[in-house]
């Protein structure tokens, strides 16, 4: 096995431990609880290319609905990927680009500023992030969600450039 693909791989599983640990906070509300979060309780962790991801609510992992909020910064974006599961995505500050195909090219997105929101469907192949400054977004979909890789030796996010 290629020594780097496998340390990419323990860096996924290794960030992916780190958010539901981070999510735990506010997974023990019953299905007729509310459920508040200020924005001073947010624990944010750490992913790859210094992207900070939080579970909000639920467990991406799990059966149900999750709210996980994700910060990309400048010039970082996640490779061309696709879910398993239906995805929708609020952009809550910034700018967020997104691009609909597996070219990996910024030249393509469509900069969505704060207050947009796009649906992203199962199975369909896209990639997107921060250009020009940082953007914070908000996903929500049902668990079990799963992500697959067009470019898994590319890892998860990166700067972009024109792969295909």
């Amino acid at each position: 096995m290629n020594i780097k693909l496998a340390i990419k791989g323990l860096t996924t599983v290794i960030f992916l431990t780190q958010v539901l640990v981070v999510g735990a906070q506010n997974n023990s509300a019953g299905a007729k609880d509310f459920v508040i979060v200020k924005p001073d309780q947010v624990i944010w962790g750490d992913a790859p290319e210094g992207v900070k991801t939080t579970v909000l609510f639920g467990d991406p992992n799990k059966p149900g609905m999750y709210v996980v909020r994700n910060i990309f910064p400048a010039g970082i974006m996640s490779t061309p990927h696709s879910h398993s599961q239906d995805r929708f995505v609020t952009v809550i500050k910034g700018t967020w680009y997104a691009g609909t195909d597996a070219r990996w090219d910024p030249a393509t997105t469509v900069g969505l500023p704060a207050g947009s929101m796009m649906f992203h469907p199962a199975g369909v192949v896209h990639f997107d992030g921060a250009i020009n400054g940082p953007t914070e977004i908000q996903i929500i979909g049902m668990g079990p969600v799963s992500t697959t890789s067009v470019y898994p030796n590319e890892g998860r996010f990166g700067k972009p450039r024109k792969l295909d």
